[in-house]
Parts: C-alpha cells; structure tokens; sequence
C-alpha cells in the first residue's frame, strides 16, 4: 500500500481524527486489512460491522500487533478508557471505497498503470488468475487474492498495490444492478471483460435480464480509447458492445460469424486431451496463431483461456507470449476443478466453491470425459440463489446427470433434493441415486464403496460446503481431523464469491 498518513485519511473519508491521531495526524500507515490477524507494523485496521462479527471488538487487539490507526465507525477505548487513535466515518465500507478510489488516482498520477476489470456469471476467479499469472512477467501486476470480487475485496485488492504497481486486475462480483458500478467508478478501468450472464443469483437479482443488465455495467465503465473485452459465445454479452464507447474485442470457439465487424479472438480446433485439458490453435486479430494446451480440466476452462488472452492482448501483451504463458497454467485459486490422485487409485475433482446450472453442466460433462472407462461418482450440493426457479433448475441437473450416464449421484442436503428427484425421475436408474441431509453421511457413503479407478467430482455452491468434503476424500482426512481445518478456511472464504 502507498504511505497515507492520518490527516490524508480522514481528508480523503471525510472522518473525523480521534484520539492520539487528532492530537498527532502525521501518524502514518503502510499497509491495510480488515483481519485483525493479519495486521502488522504500520497497518490501517479497518474496524467493519460484518454478517458474522463487529471489527470494533478487535480494535484493541490490532493496536496489539502494531497497528498505529484505525479506521472506524465510532471512537474505540483501550482498557483504561483511552481513546484508540482513529479516523471515525458514518460507514467503513465507503470510507474503504473512497480510500481506494484516491489510491488508483495516485497510482495513475505516479506512472503507468493498467486496471483490467473481470466480471461474469462464473469465471470470474480462474480467467484472473490466468491473466495475472501473463502479466506477472511483464511487469508487477496485483490481483485479488482468492475471490475478493466485492465492495470490500475490490478495495483490499487495491490497498495491496505500490507505486510500482503496473498492471491492477480486480475481480468484481455483484448482487444487484448498480453494484458494478460502484466498483468501476473506484477503479475507472482500462480494460473490461465480461465472460458470461448465466442463472446464478438469478433470485438476488430479480432475474437473468437484470443480471445482464448488471455485467453489462462493466462494459459501460471503460472510457473511449479502451478495450472492452466480450464473450461472442453468450449473447446476452455480446450485445453489450451497444452499451460501450471504447473498442471491443469478441472472443470465440465457435466456427460461426460474430455479429458486428468487431476484431475477434478465436479458439480454432478446441478439443481436450486424455487429462480433460482444453487444447486449440488461438488465433489473434492481427492473423498471428500459436497453439495452447492447458493444465486447466474441462473444456468449458476454454472461455476463460481465451478472455484472459483478450485482456492480455488489449494490455499490449505479444501474442507469442500470450499463448506462452497460458500453456501449462493450472489452477491457481482453491476448489476449481481441483484434481487429487489419490495413492490408491481413486481420482478426485473438487469444484465446489461455487456453482450456477451452467458451471453443473460443465463440471459433469467433464467428469463424464475423464471417467470414460471407469466408475464416476458425483458428489452434488445446492445452487444457491435460483429464486423461484431453483427446484426446476436443480430437477434438471439430476437428469442431464443420468444422460451423461454418471455411474453414482449423492445429492446433499435438503435444497438440493430436486437433483435426486430429477435423476430418479429419468427413469433409468434404481440405487445410482442417494440422497442425503449431511456431508457426513456422503462421507460414509464413500468410504465404504470407492475403488481404485473411481473418478469423484465434488460440485456445489460455496455456501452448501461440499469443498470441504472433497477434501476430506481426497486426503481421506478423518471427520473428527477435518474440523478445526474447516472452520478456519471457512472464516477466510466467506462472503466475496458472486
């Protein structure tokens, strides 16, 4: 984070100086966080109310590790009745937002610096990773860490940025049409990319129209002299180029004609290997091609390869290096399509922090690929967010799952029960299908019946916690082990994944 010092904090929030602060506001700070327990010397300690706990109660504690200010809602005392030095702001959430917003502006005014905005239904993680992971070798490039996608993990992502900083990638979820942007207005990106409009939240969102409507936001955010990059695939998206002034860019795996007289970026040849790993011939807009094999698994990866190439080529990057530099990238964030082989035989594909009827599709269609030849198993917990349409939805994955000719489904909990009904309902299957209220009563299913060659996909949204239980298999962790382990990534996970 770039050195602010007190007086500029509350300048920038509109706070008030409390405390040793008011007293000394050329106090200074060099880093920020909202986690107590990542505090250090010199940090910000952001005091915000949250869903599960109040960061006021941890104030004292981050004083305790080194923090030197806190930003705050109300003046917080230590033990003796003394004021903890603060910035006091009406919201912490804004403050953070203003904070960041004067932070990209400084980054600008410093030197050169490229911010490339991610949206889409699904994707959003996996396509970041990649492009940070190009970008890195060409200049010092900051990204979210995990799925920090929101009004606090859009600023967190840009309080971790220096005067250094040459490329700024921010991931950016939403839960309802203006929340992207809010986020764009932050960051004012140079670049936009949108991969997808699918189902998801579709209930949050008062419907898939309004999501689109939403993303499409993203689009509109990128000034004249940008590139807006776009999923010719998924038309929904496509049709933002109306909704832009900068230039577009379409990506494709289509052999079919885009709309428009757009420049396009085309998977040509788009297969996957015996692993499940998309391969194809990318071709660029200025006629270049260079082949790219992924360590990704799952031909729907595809999308994501080629909207990182997008951005990536809109940035500058050559497209030797491109393709370079996406061949062999794996999966660099948790539980997406996360392959463990395990010592005895059993393959396992953990995909479950997050999941829409679209992502479903393509995990199962991945699984049935890979298990070509074995017994597949999937392991399927809830979508969240569907709305009214959530027990049509979850009816019609349970039926693609026996046409895929899955060979086992366990259905986990009470709101994924239509999955289980669904693939009974198809009509061709007796016991393949078991549906159960708890992870640990798949666990004990599964322990008592795999066998070396089975392939095991673990699908669900984040919130059902089917990850945990992948891992559990694929480390064949004990329950009474797994416990404490969960918690803790739980707490680190919550809440940034839409």
């Amino acid at each position: 984070m770039i050195e602010l010092n007190a007086a500029e904090i509350a300048a920038i929030t509109g706070g008030e100086l409390v405390g040793a602060a008011a007293a000394d506001p050329s106090i200074p700070v060099t880093s920020a966080t909202t986690d107590s327990r990542e505090v250090t010397a010199g940090s910000l300690f952001i005091a915000k109310p949250g869903e599960f706990s109040d960061g006021h109660r941890f104030v004292g504690r981050a004083f305790e590790s080194g923090a030197t200010l806190a930003l705050t809602e109300r003046p917080v005392t230590d033990g003796d009745g003394t004021v903890h030095p603060a910035v006091v702001v009406p919201d912490a959430v804004l403050a953070m937002g203003a904070l960041a917003a004067e932070i990209v502006r400084r980054l600008r005014a410093d030197g050169p610096l490229t911010v490339i905005g991610i949206t889409g239904s699904a994707g959003k993680t996996t396509t970041k990773d990649l492009l940070a992971g190009l970008l890195r070798a060409h200049g010092e490039t900051v990204a979210p860490v995990g799925s920090y996608n929101g009004e606090v993990g859009v600023p967190l992502t840009i309080f971790s940025a220096g005067y250094g900083t040459r490329y700024l990638v921010v991931e950016m979820g939403a839960t309802g049409v203006g929340h992207i942007t809010y986020l764009a207005d932050m960051v004012r990106p140079d670049i936009g990319v949108v991969l997808c409009v699918g189902s998801a939240h579709a209930g949050e969102f008062g419907g898939v129209e309004n999501i689109a409507r939403a993303k499409g936001e993203l689009a509109e955010a990128v000034p004249p002299g940008g590139t807006v990059v776009l999923n010719g695939d998924d038309i929904r998206v496509a049709a933002m180029d109306k909704r832009t002034t900068a230039d577009v860019l379409l990506f494709t795996s289509s052999t079919d004609q885009l709309p428009g007289n757009h420049r396009e970026l085309r998977a040509v040849d788009a297969e996957t290997d015996s692993q499940g790993r998309p391969v194809f011939t990318l071709r660029f807009p200025n006629g270049e091609e260079h082949r790219v094999e992924s360590g990704l698994i799952g031909a729907h990866h595809t999308a994501n390869l080629l909207a990182a190439a997008g951005a990536a080529f809109a940035a500058g990057i050559a497209p030797a290096d491109i393709a370079a530099g996406l061949s062999g990238q794996k999966a660099a964030s948790r539980w997406r399509m996360e392959r463990t082989d395990r010592p005895d035989g059993v393959t396992v594909i953990n995909d479950a922090y997050n999941a829409n009827p679209e992502s479903m599709r393509a995990a199962l269609r991945t699984l049935a690929e890979l298990g070509q030849g074995h017994r597949t198993w999937a392991v399927l917990g809830e979508m969240l967010e569907l709305g009214a349409d959530s027990v049509t939805e979850h009816d019609a994955i349970g039926r693609y799952a026996v046409r895929l000719n899955i060979s086992k489904l366990i259905v986990v909990g009470t709101g994924a029960r239509a999955l289980h009904t669904g693939a009974v309902m198809e009509g061709s299957w007796g016991d393949e299908s078991q549906f159960v209220q708890t992870p640990d009563e798949a666990q004990a299913i599964l322990e008592a019946s795999l066998q070396p060659g089975d392939v095991v996909l673990f699908k669900s949204s984040n919130g059902a916690g089917l990850r945990f239980l992948g891992d559990r298999i694929a480390l064949k962790t004990p329950l009474e082990t797994a416990a404490a382990t969960e918690l803790s990534a739980e707490n680190a996970t919550r809440g940034e994944n839409k």
